[in-house]
């Protein structure tokens, strides 16, 4: 069902430093950073030839990448995104199969304008999982 790996979310405690750390020492190309409130955080992509790094950093008070870094002071990953055609019938399929959808279980538009949602960790080894329909 799921289809292909389409970026890794590491949580940063500075963007800036993360982005110039991709540009200039690992030569990547790097996003302007875009602010997603709905989400609560701050986003850099960084383009590899085979799928992207998304750099997160807090926006707002209530963002649930400040509760990470609360734990996680010097950041780490934060989830993984795998692409799916339908995020209805890949929610459906979840939830029937037992995994527990995060939020509302609606979809909301992530980063890249398309419909997303994410799963528990503890349903899968440990690692928050975002499905975003493509």
């Amino acid at each position: 069902m799921i289809g292909r790996l389409n970026h890794v979310a590491i949580a940063v405690p500075d963007l800036e430093q993360a982005s110039a750390l991709y540009r200039d020492t690992l030569g990547a190309q790097v996003s302007e950073p875009m602010d997603e409130p709905d989400h609560g955080v701050t986003t850099v992509f960084i383009e590899l030839p085979n799928t992207k790094i998304e750099l997160l950093h807090p926006l707002g008070e209530n963002s649930p990448i400040q509760t990470f870094l609360d734990k996680n002071p010097s950041g780490g990953m934060h989830h993984v995104c795998y692409e799916v055609d339908d995020i209805i019938v890949a929610r459906d399929k979840m939830k029937a199969d037992g995994a527990r959808v995060l939020g509302s279980g609606e979809p909301k538009i992530g980063a890249h304008g398309k419909p997303v949602l994410f799963l528990h960790p503890k349903d899968f080894c440990g690692t928050l999982v975002e499905l975003e329909q493509v």
